[in-house]
């Protein structure tokens, strides 16, 4: 790091946020093929020399903690596609700054790297599944992976990982009718299972007529038991949390629409080609791969971060069935 930088220098916006959370996409491939994820037909994929190297990861993520980045989650695409994730993993909870360093998956990989991803120092996991059924699954996600992903959601419990986080993304029509289901799911097991109000970005195989919006969710779950507050903790994300009465789990609602959390977002979002993100629902972004392999000083590209947090707006433009502005992909921006 440059001389001169101080902590004076944290990453706080014209809201008075301080932003110390970065998520960061490490490849824009999935192995799945999810129909509020992926269009109709092929996308362009990144070329190698466009994706970020984990040593040019590595360099932003230190550069951030100087600004103070305190927590960083891994995502893809699907992070696990990409060769040598768990070393980078491993390099990641070395770092004695940061204080969380998890993962989100769609669990297809998850069994046969649960061990080595836990020998490497995560002990948080983020599990994308939208549903129980397995031909529900398949006509969801493209592929007849269910029985995958469930066993590497037993392995990761068994091994010790803990929280095992469940995102599922509520849709009307699809898989609304699993909502008790997942519900049963945190009473039966210590998982934590999130309920994610879909949001229409990009070109996706879904609408805004397809969205369940918190309110009904919460009536659904409330015909098994009573819905307890539960506290956030210092590394939680914008989940509002309660527990079912006598359950081992978790029940959370994540409600971008319906419940705006703009006003305590304390994330920055980093592209695997290098775009650095204040907003998911705004393609409004910042490019550091430029300055970054361009011989900048980390001086420089901190300014860049700096940047992207003065164009953070104070709340996002969404609204339940409104039309969508943001053109990226999900895939490519990292959810």
């Amino acid at each position: 790091m440059d001389k001169g930088m101080t902590p004076s220098d944290e990453l706080v916006d014209c809201e008075k946020r301080h932003l110390n959370y970065l998520r960061i996409s490490i490849t824009d491939r999935c192995n799945l093929r999810c129909l509020y994820c992926v269009p109709e037909g092929r996308i362009p994929k990144l070329a190698h020399d466009q994706v970020l190297s984990y040593e040019e990861i590595l360099r932003l993520v230190k550069i951030g903690i100087r600004l103070g980045i305190r927590k960083v989650r891994i995502t893809g695409g699907e992070p696990l596609v990409r060769k040598g994730v768990v070393e980078l993993l491993g390099r990641l909870t070395r770092i004695r700054e940061l204080e969380d360093v998890s993962l989100t998956t769609n669990g297809v990989l998850l069994a046969s790297n649960a061990q080595r991803i836990f020998d490497a120092g995560i002990r948080r996991i983020n599990i994308s599944l939208d549903s129980l059924d397995r031909k529900k699954y398949s006509q969801i996600t493209g592929y007849d992976h269910f029985d995958q992903v469930w066993t590497g959601i037993q392995r990761a419990r068994d091994i010790g990982f803990g929280p095992i986080k469940i995102n599922v993304v509520a849709m009307r029509g699809i898989n609304d009718d699993e909502i008790v289901n997942f519900g049963r799911l945190s009473i039966d097991h210590p998982f934590h299972i999130r309920f994610i109000e879909y949001m229409p970005i990009g070109n996706s195989r879904t609408h805004s007529r397809d969205q369940t919006l918190t309110p009904e969710i919460q009536e659904k779950i409330a015909t098994i038991g009573d819905l307890s507050p539960v506290e956030n903790s210092n590394h939680d994300g914008p989940a509002r949390r309660y527990r079912i009465s006598g359950a081992q789990g978790e029940i959370g609602f994540i409600s971008a629409l319906s419940h705006h959390f703009c006003s305590h977002c304390n994330r920055l979002r980093l592209t695997a080609d290098g775009k650095l993100r204040a907003c998911l629902l705004s393609d409004h972004h910042e490019p550091l791969k430029e300055m970054l392999r361009n011989g900048g000083s980390d001086e420089q590209l901190a300014e860049i971060f700096h940047a992207a947090v003065r164009q953070k707006a104070a709340k996002h433009q969404f609204r339940p069935n409104g039309v969508t502005n943001v053109k990226a992909q999900m895939q490519g921006i990292g959810g």
